[in-house]
């Protein structure tokens, strides 16, 4: 069992990749804070929003598979579709969600200004402009580059 610890403790490929999340998580809440708004616990674990933590971390699983197994390898293949379908997700399907979000909490102010119903409100930041996904990219080239 120990063993199989060591070897996780050094996966270079999964620290890196979780060391990208957690700078474009650690982001988020800097971004926060320099907005001048309180801490908020709920920012470390949010989705959406500047920059990508999703998309820090497959590109920086993709970039440390590629430098370990190679460019060439069929891992690194599978790495790159699936941190080519993750970000596109992130900023078309995932963000409609939330533009619907908001089209639908607007529609449960007007109901309930009339007092038929009362919910709760839907999530609106669930995905990613363009630009929050590039930024999230850039930070998992930048740290695969910096820790490999």
């Amino acid at each position: 069992m120990a063993e199989i610890f060591d070897e996780i403790f050094h996966n270079k490929v999964l620290w890196i990749t979780l060391i990208s999340w957690a700078v474009a998580q650690s982001t988020k809440i800097l971004i926060g804070l320099i907005q001048g708004k309180k801490f908020n616990f709920f920012w470390v674990l949010r989705t959406g929003g500047l920059p990508s933590a999703h998309s820090a971390a497959v590109v920086a699983l993709s970039l440390s598979l590629g430098k370990e197994v190679g460019f060439s390898s069929g891992l690194f293949a599978l790495s790159a579709i699936f941190a080519l379908i993750t970000m596109f997700d992130a900023q078309t399907w995932r963000r409609y969600i939330g533009v619907q979000a908001r089209v639908l909490n607007k529609m449960m102010d007007d109901i309930q200004e009339k007092k038929k119903i009362e919910e709760s409100r839907l999530k609106e930041l669930v995905g990613h402009t363009p630009v929050e996904v590039l930024a999230g990219a850039c930070i998992g080239i930048v740290i695969s580059i910096m820790f490999w």
